[in-house]
């Protein structure tokens, strides 16, 4: 199986993909390009929340009068969505965007692919193969009994045939489906057969809650496995907090290290102060940092003391009141009405370090 060490390696705007280079976080644009205004403002808070890599739809010719203005606007590679029209995918590349997301076999006849393959090679745009389990080829399904794994890699195979024929191989590959052991079946079945880089998701997840429980599951164990070159949590909700979960994905496994890591106590009959609010607080407080750090809030003296020791800054509770440390080093003793504005000092005093 080709894990991510051994994919080809792509370029994608200002950086690679493939070959051990950084897993990237992407999201998809959730308003329409011709929502001009919303649409570069959704983008900036996108950057702001750590995007690396924006999709965005392109349905029909009237979306590329705002192509321009947009792809200007934003620091990110720009990755145009692009189903059925072929002439969409060569105005798209012409007009800078990073990436195309298509599926060939849907783009029409031999010489449209061929046009489309022409433009990205004119312009070193790489292609991204999207096979979803919602949209497979009827034959394939008869083929292979069902929507399956084998039906998605037959799909996925075909699509980069296609490609390969026409000497491209600037070639991505996702295997997206709602199923979370299908969508693994899928790309661990496609890792043993080709070497190409791989986008990994768990489409249609859901909302926040549930979808992020999905992703984290499935997208867990396919990273965990060393597969996946970029990824997204596709949420009913917010693209930020797509790219949110995308990092603490990644920040769980230790695959990125992006903003603070929350470490608390999930409390019990030990606890001797109101934990809860303070957890709240805190993580209110590390919100917006970049630099990698551990924050520990624990609640009593079994774990308490040792966790935050070990935390770049944390809080150990005791009765009414804790202790804060420091990298290790405890700085003083606060009553519980005063651990927030004590917290607060000693984090500025860390980062100014």
């Amino acid at each position: 199986m080709y894990t991510r060490e051994q994919t080809r390696r792509i370029r994608l705007g200002h950086f690679f993909l493939g070959q051990g280079e950084p897993i990237r976080v992407q999201s998809m644009l959730k308003v329409p390009l011709e929502r001009i205004e919303q649409a570069i403002l959704q983008a900036h808070q996108l950057e702001a929340a750590g995007c690396e890599i924006i999709r965005v739809a392109i349905p029909e010719a009237g979306s590329l009068d705002y192509l321009d203005r947009f792809i200007e606007a934003v620091k990110v590679p720009i990755v145009a969505d692009i189903h059925f029209d072929y002439r969409l995918a060569v105005a798209s590349v012409e007009k800078g965007v990073a990436g195309l997301r298509i599926n060939p076999g849907n783009i029409g006849p031999h010489e449209r692919v061929r046009c489309v393959v022409a433009a990205a090679q004119a312009h070193s745009v790489p292609i991204r193969i999207g096979v979803n389990a919602g949209s497979l080829d009827r034959k394939l399904i008869r083929k292979h009994g069902g929507v399956n794994g084998a039906a998605m890699v037959a799909s996925a195979l075909e699509h980069i045939r296609i490609l390969e024929r026409l000497k491209f191989e600037q070639i991505k590959i996702s295997l997206k489906a709602s199923s979370v052991p299908l969508t693994i079946e899928a790309y661990t079945g496609l890792a043993r057969e080709v070497d190409y880089p791989l986008h990994l998701g768990i489409t249609e997840a859901g909302p926040p809650g549930t979808g992020s429980i999905k992703s984290a599951v499935g997208l867990g164990i396919l990273l965990q496995a060393g597969l996946g070159d970029t990824i997204r949590v596709s949420l009913t909700g917010s693209p930020s907090e797509e790219v949110k979960v995308g990092f603490e994905i990644l920040k769980a496994l230790g695959l990125r290290q992006k903003g603070p890591t929350l470490v608390s106590c999930p409390t019990c009959g030990r606890c001797k102060y109101d934990i809860l609010p303070l957890v709240r607080q805190v993580e209110q407080e590390i919100e917006g940092i970049d630099q990698p750090l551990t924050v520990a809030v624990m609640g009593c003296e079994v774990n308490g003391p040792g966790e935050a020791r070990e935390a770049d800054i944390g809080i150990a509770g005791g009765k009414k009141s804790g202790l804060i440390f420091i990298k290790g080093q405890t700085i003083g003793k606060y009553p519980e009405a005063s651990l927030l504005e004590a917290f607060r000092k000693a984090l500025k005093q860390l980062l100014n370090k």
